[in-house]
């Protein structure tokens, strides 16, 4: 019965999708402009760098050693390369540097957040051979978690009843082995990151394309346990699972151009966006199966991880796949610049998104603005702007 109802979602989805509609990307990325200004206001000191806010509505920032720690310069340099206001490059620099020392962390898998999204940005605007050299040390280190035997790269050093955790997070990494692969000529960065995603394919995703957050390896590489950790339960689809997933293979495509890549990224869109608990704004539930829908905290930041994943997505397929896709993105894109998302100077400490949810079951980060929705808003913006672009021409 739910296979049915997916199916009927999914065909009433498809055959009733408007054509992308306007969007004022200016008005959005001029209003963060001045927000991001006033936030680095607000941050005089690169040592607590922007992340969210507690409950009572202060400020929570945090050390460079954060899994998120690369956002807010990334943001920086995406502003920037909008404006070409040489203040905000000054400024994108400063935090970048702010992390420069997480190049030689081991204990994380989060250097692609840490330093590819900051660094990357940086040395793709400047051609600075400063930035390329923290990269490739950055993917030296990020390189020493993954095991051969496994043919993964770990997740956690330390996670209950589980030797090798691999979250499907991790999937965001990619990317930057790629870059690295092919900066260097060392192919074994890329082989590494193709072993990550096909055993990530095999083992992650169910016939439904759904995912789980959590997948525990033996030595061997055998599966022992599925579960979540973010997420409502271990059979659940936590909405920004399913974003990290799809943005993930998305890439990985645009890199090797491997089929079944495409065809993994292309699953896990049909199946969000056919989903019958997504909301008709197109902003997720925190995740797909929580049990209180539909009085659960929305998540605005899959939403933005998505919106911007199914631009590159569109970009990939054919024509009509390439439509449907895009429309979705836009009207995330539409809903997200409402004010019932959407920040306006001044509020929020100047984050330009509220309404997201980071780890619920923990009591963490629950109904806050979070700095990694206001970097992917930005790139949807920046993508979609660049599509509306060459369209024209």
């Amino acid at each position: 019965m739910y296979r049915f109802l997916i199916s009927c979602v999914f065909l009433s989805f498809f055959f009733s999708t408007p054509q992308a509609q306007t969007l004022d990307v200016k008005k959005q990325l001029d209003m963060a402009l001045q927000q991001y200004e006033l936030m680095l206001k607000e941050h005089p000191n690169t040592d607590k760098i922007p992340h969210s806010m507690y409950a009572d509505g202060s400020l929570r920032d945090m050390p460079s050693d954060w899994w998120c720690s690369g956002f807010f310069g990334a943001s920086l340099w995406y502003l920037y390369e909008y404006s070409g206001d040489t203040r905000l490059k000054e400024a994108a620099h400063r935090w970048t540097m702010a992390v420069e020392k997480e190049q030689y962390t081991t204990n994380t898998h989060d250097l692609g957040f840490m330093i590819y999204y900051p660094f990357g940005h940086a040395y793709r605007q400047t051609g600075k051979e400063e930035y390329k050299k923290i990269l490739l040390q950055g993917a030296q280190s990020l390189g020493t978690r993954f095991n051969k035997k496994v043919g993964l790269m770990k997740s956690w050093d330390d996670y209950p009843a589980c030797d090798f955790p691999v979250i499907i997070d991790n999937m965001m990494n990619l990317e930057y082995m790629i870059w690295a692969a092919r900066e260097t000529g060392n192919s074994y960065f890329e082989e590494m990151a193709v072993s990550h995603a096909d055993k990530t394919l095999a083992n992650h995703f169910r016939k439904d394309k759904s995912s789980y957050h959590v997948v525990c390896y033996d030595s061997l590489g055998n599966v022992v346990l599925k579960k979540t950790h973010q997420g409502y339960s271990d059979g659940s689809a936590w909405a920004r699972g399913q974003a990290w997933g799809l943005y993930g293979y998305s890439s990985m495509y645009r890199l090797t151009k491997k089929k079944r890549y495409l065809k993994q990224a292309q699953g896990i869109a049909d199946f969000y966006l056919a989903h019958p608990r997504l909301p008709a704004d197109k902003i997720p539930y925190w995740d797909f199966d929580a049990p209180g829908i539909p009085n659960e905290e929305r998540d605005v930041s899959a939403a933005a991880i998505v919106s911007s994943a199914l631009l590159e997505l569109s970009e990939m397929v054919g024509k009509k796949k390439a439509t449907q896709y895009r429309a979705a993105a836009v009207q995330m894109l539409q809903s997200l610049s409402t004010d019932a998302y959407r920040n306006r100077p001044g509020e929020m400490h100047n984050f330009l998104l509220r309404h997201s949810v980071g780890h619920k079951p923990g009591g963490i980060e629950v109904d806050v603005p979070l700095i990694y929705a206001d970097y992917y808003y930005i790139e949807a913006l920046l993508r979609y702007s660049r599509w509306q672009a060459s369209s024209k021409k």
